[in-house]
Formats: structure tokens, C-alpha cells, sequence
């Protein structure tokens, strides 16, 4: 609930461009998604304008969500693909997968929703 809460929230974000969420109807992969599980996972992409530079302003911005090189915890997580578990690519191969270097990975936690929000906003204005 969280994730599709963050997902809702980001979607036409002023801070952000791609979104990437299986649980969003607006998602070209809804459709499949929900066929086979219910509902759209727990973490979700967006691109951070500003390229490499403002997604790690954005990183470093957030206080409540901790930046991590793994995913899938209680917590909220957030991580940078293109230099972390994407870094060995090339950019061909980062652009085939849409790994920009403006992408970042949050795995949504259990926090209260407001405090995630409120963190999210606050990451984006620090950029």
C-alpha cells in the first residue's frame, strides 16, 4: 500500500520525470503485471532531473530513507543502479535497460506514508 501510495504521489511529481511502477495503470506493463501477482511490488524507479548529479543531490537530500546497494527491507531504501548494481554495464547496455544516470530504486518501507512523502519533498527541494 505504500509503494502504490508513493508511486500515486510521484506520478507528475514537479522533481521527476520516467516513472517506472507496475502498479500504476499509466504503466505500458499494468496490464501483466496484474495478471500475475496482485498488486505492483514494493519498489519503485523514477528518473531524478539533473542527471547523475541530481539523483545523488536527491539521495543525500532525504533523511528518513537510507541509501543502500540493497533493496528489500523493512525500512525505506533508496539506490542509484547506474552506479551501483547497473555499474559494470556499458552505457548501450545501460540504455537498452533504462538505466539513466538520473535513475534511482526505491524499495518503500513501512513508515508512516506521510513521513515518506514529507521525505520525498524534502529530497527534491534539496536538489
Amino acid at each position: 500500500e505504500n509503494t502504490q501510495a508513493v508511486a500515486e504521489f510521484l506520478s507528475g511529481h514537479k522533481g521527476g520525470a520516467k516513472l517506472l511502477y507496475p502498479g500504476l495503470k499509466s504503466n505500458s506493463q499494468y496490464d501483466l503485471a496484474m495478471s500475475q501477482k496482485s498488486g505492483g511490488g514494493t519498489i519503485v524507479s523514477f528518473e531524478v532531473m539533473g542527471g547523475m548529479e541530481g539523483a545523488c543531490k536527491f539521495m543525500n537530500g532525504s533523511g528518513l530513507i537510507e541509501i543502500s546497494n540493497n533493496l528489500g527491507d523493512a525500512k525505506s531504501l533508496i539506490t542509484h543502479p547506474a552506479t551501483t548494481t547497473h555499474k559494470k554495464l556499458s552505457p548501450e547496455e545501460k540504455r537498452t535497460l533504462c538505466i539513466s544516470d538520473g535513475l534511482v530504486r526505491l524499495s518503500v518501507g513501512l513508515e508512516d506514508i506521510d513521513d515518506i512523502k514529507e521525505d520525498i519533498d524534502k529530497a527534491f527541494d534539496e536538489k
